[in-house]
């Protein structure tokens, strides 16, 4: 069995504000330890659990945030940008681990909670129903009928995900108190439950169905900023800030 690990930087234990996500900012540094370490956590679960490969993206904004050289070696690490990919090899896996995720935007009391991007998106919604990176990201691996059957991050993102995908294993870490504040396990437990989740989860991969989205797609942008709405064959203007996408596929609609 081969995994997919997306990761993103929000959810990771140890992380409690923007000072350790973004770059330039002054837990930035250790920021990516954590990340990294936890990455490892994951990774190293998953050979526990009998997987014969382990594919990680680097899912954090630009893509470029784990430390390499502390990068487990036994796992494949894909960075930067992928293009209209949002899981390259996904489709030699079998299923998805959604590592160090957060909320959607607008969620109360959920740590860094936004969608896609803080400062251009306020709201998306999938075929009609709010959505956030979690819904669409595990809807994008079910076209590839890879099912994602873990989620990390707080206890906002374990709820949301779990009315997406009811069986899925959640992996709480913290608790989100407000955009910029958590209540943090420590860094052994926090650690040690990822595994225990990791381990927990392949062994009930089988059981974890992806879900079931109908086509053509319809996916609805909300932007924070007046007047960059982009009129095309398939995108129509709803309102100055909101657009419309249809597409065959949500990774067509998402990247294009």
């Amino acid at each position: 069995m081969n995994i997919y690990i997306f990761v993103d930087m929000e959810g990771i234990s140890g992380i409690s504000g923007s000072d350790f996500v973004m770059p330039g900012n002054r837990f930035y540094s250790l920021g990516c330890q954590y990340y990294t370490m936890e990455v490892n956590s994951c990774i190293n679960a998953c050979f526990k659990a009998n997987a014969k490969n382990v594919i990680v993206r680097d899912g954090h904004s630009s893509g470029n945030h784990i430390i390499w050289k502390e990068f487990d070696k036994r796992a494949e690490l894909i960075q930067g940008s992928t293009g209209n990919k949002r899981f390259p090899g996904i489709e030699e896996c079998s299923a998805l681990i959604l590592l160090g995720y957060h909320a959607m935007a607008g969620t109360q009391g959920a740590l860094l909670e936004h969608t896609y991007s803080s400062t251009t998106i306020q709201n998306m919604w999938l075929n009609n129903i709010k959505a956030g990176e979690f819904a669409i990201d595990s809807a994008i691996a079910a076209e590839y009928n890879v099912p994602t059957i873990m989620v990390s991050g707080d206890d906002k993102i374990c709820a949301e995900a779990k009315n997406w995908i009811p069986d899925i294993v959640t992996c709480q870490v913290k608790r989100g108190l407000s955009c910029q504040g958590a209540r943090l396990l420590s860094q052994e437990k926090a650690h040690s439950l990822i595994e225990e989740k990791t381990i927990e989860a392949i062994s009930k991969t089988s059981s974890i169905k992806p879900p079931q989205i109908s086509k053509p797609v319809r996916l609805r942008i909300e932007n924070i900023e007046r007047g960059i709405n982009k009129i095309g064959e398939n995108i129509k203007a709803i309102d100055g800030r909101t657009v419309e996408i249809m597409a065959d596929t949500v990774e067509e609609a998402l990247l294009g």
